[in-house]
């Protein structure tokens, strides 16, 4: 990479960080965070100015012990005590005030990531895209929300008060050092040449070597860290899935192919940190030598004129100290690789997941237009995440008083026509009505852990529903023995077999008593008995309300409670779309 392309990298970098960091000190949090900022930056410079008394004190306190000079040594002894104290005030409320500064940053961008991420159906859709074959579909997001912004908060504060600390002290120190160090004298072909500040040269020339053999040795780690936060990721999200598939996977005898998934994914761990490790044990070899040499280093250029007489222990010492602060500063950035390195990682990791909720807010939320008297869909095209088309300029309708049946063989599309009627597909075209107080149950539905009175009223609030609704619903889902558990707790997806957790989807809806309803194979898991009195009085309950209900269901019992049909048949092959789809009388 030419130096041209390392300077336009590192400017990228800079926008992008920029990106990231500006909403919030520009939010209605602003003048809040701007403030803990100010006098975060203030006790940097309180530091630094302690530190330059310090090593003032340096000078005076080593020469009281070169010159015996007893009441000297105990006056400057009680200097430091008052120095010190200055110092410790000034370090615990400039950590407390990072922190603190961190944790409200990072509560102010996790707040507004989820919101985006939720925001839309983008949690959704980017699941979908994912798993669609789309590559630039980030992964984990929960990652990004849980972890990624964590590290970037606090990378970022901490990185750049370093970077200001150390900037600082460095200008505070270099005037220091070069009033202390004098001139070097040599002979060069006959002539006599002096280097004025010789000690700064110095120090410049030590720390620059070191951080150019750094970033060569360390460069290796940005990329290295970006894979492990994702093999982690992966590995967490795997163990996640593991849990809540427990029963399946233990109905199956999974555990083996299980096993060797996780095995798989840890080996990628593994194998991707120990690489990071190497990469960080060669940076370290040489770091841990870099500073090492830098204790002595100072001394042993300053000892000819300590030997000399030209200079005395007090003087001495106040060099090394100079020479170490000025040294610290100059090597921020080989101290720091391995932060950096993750932090930057971080940054483009985040970069790329806000990039993708940009575009996916950029998108239409969805076709379907609410508030109309009737479902109606017009010039409708379906296609699978990966493009093939399913349907081409289907139309369809429903109103008041239909039962609709939707049939047609398996993966021809009857939920994709659900999920678009829904607005939650992305991958539609045309034009679509249907009205507001619609209701969705799919096949398998979600329940939240805890009180079951919660699940049951799930996404409303179980507060706004007496005990007498809740136990009502549950009876006319023919769930009676769940009506003296409304709160219990449990994770209710493991807890309730699958026809109990279609029954309870299914009490929901009773519950909210819809004028419309989609049910998507919502009674797949039931007995056909069972199946017939639910479905008859789902249609008694949309009736008595002037609705309609549609539906996809295979058995008789519940098909004959519809009295209409969207049929789903196959077309010929080059015909276009996979399926057309008609409308006919039960």
């Amino acid at each position: 990479m030419s130096f041209s392309d390392k300077l336009a990298d590192m400017a990228g970098l800079a926008r992008r960080v920029w990106a990231l960091s500006s909403p919030y000190f520009s939010s209605e949090q602003k003048w809040k965070a701007r403030t803990m900022l100010l006098a975060i930056v203030l006790l940097n410079l309180g530091s630094v100015y302690m530190l330059v008394q310090i090593n003032d004190w340096y000078r005076l306190f080593y020469d009281s012990l070169q010159n015996k000079d007893q009441p000297a040594f105990w006056l400057q002894l009680g200097r430091f005590t008052y120095l010190a104290f200055a110092f410790v005030i000034i370090a615990v409320y400039r950590f407390y005030l990072t922190q603190l500064l961190e944790v409200r940053w990072r509560s102010w961008m996790t707040d507004e990531y989820l919101d985006r991420w939720l925001a839309n159906h983008t949690f959704y859709r980017l699941e979908l895209a994912r798993y669609g074959g789309e590559s630039q579909s980030p992964d984990n997001p929960d990652q990004r929300v849980h972890e990624d912004l964590n590290l970037f908060t606090s990378q970022s504060v901490s990185l750049s008060m370093g970077l200001l600390n150390a900037l600082v002290t460095l200008v505070s120190f270099v005037g220091i050092l070069w009033g202390l160090s004098g001139g070097f004298e040599f002979s060069f072909m006959g002539e006599r040449y002096n280097i004025p500040g010789f000690m700064v040269w110095m120090a410049l020339l030590y720390c620059a070597a070191g951080s150019v053999i750094t970033h060569y040795i360390g460069r290796r780690q940005i990329a290295l860290n970006f894979q492990q936060q994702r093999y982690e990721a992966d590995f967490r999200h795997h163990l996640v899935r593991v849990r809540e598939y427990s029963e399946s996977i233990a109905l199956d005898r999974g555990e083996r192919v299980e096993r060797t998934a996780l095995g798989a994914r840890f080996g990628s761990v593994l194998r991707n940190y120990l690489t990071l490790l190497k990469a960080q044990k060669n940076l370290i070899w040489f770091t841990a030598g870099f500073n090492q040499a830098a204790v002595v280093f100072p001394l042993i250029v300053a000892a000819p004129r300590f030997f000399s007489g030209a200079i005395q222990l007090g003087e001495l010492m106040q060099i090394n100290s100079a020479f170490g602060r000025v040294q610290d500063s100059l090597s921020w950035f080989v101290d720091n690789y391995s932060t950096l390195a993750s932090w930057r990682a971080t940054t483009d990791r985040l970069t790329s997941f806000d990039q993708t909720l940009r575009a996916n807010h950029a998108r239409p939320e969805g076709l379907a237009t609410e508030d109309a008297p009737r479902l109606v869909a017009s010039g409708l095209d379906l296609a699978l995440p990966d493009g093939r088309p399913l349907l081409d300029n289907a139309a369809v309708s429903a109103g008041p008083g239909d039962t609709v049946l939707v049939q047609g063989p398996s993966g021809s599309g009857k939920s994709t026509l659900f999920r678009a009627f829904a607005g939650i597909w992305p991958h539609v075209r045309g034009h679509i009505t249907r009205p507001a107080d619609v209701m969705f149950v799919p096949q398998r539905t979600y329940f939240p852990n805890g009180r079951l009175r919660d699940a049951l009223a799930y996404p409303g609030l179980a507060a706004d529903h007496s005990d007498e609704q809740l136990r009502s619903a549950l009876d006319q889902a023919l769930l009676p023995h769940l009506k003296d558990r409304l709160d219990e707790e449990n994770a209710w997806s493991q807890k309730l077999s699958g026809g109990e957790q279609q029954r309870l989807a299914l009490a929901r809806v009773f519950l909210r008593s819809p004028r419309w309803l989609m049910a998507d194979e919502a009674t797949s898991a039931l007995d056909e008995a069972t199946e017939t009195t639910i479905y008859q009085r789902l249609v008694a309950m949309v009736r008595d309300k002037q609705g309609t209900l549609v539906s996809i269901t295979h058995r008789p019992g519940a098909a004959d409670q519809h009295n209409r049909r969207w049929v789903f048949s196959p077309r010929q092959p080059g015909a276009g779309a996979a399926f057309e789809l008609r409308s006919e009388a039960a």
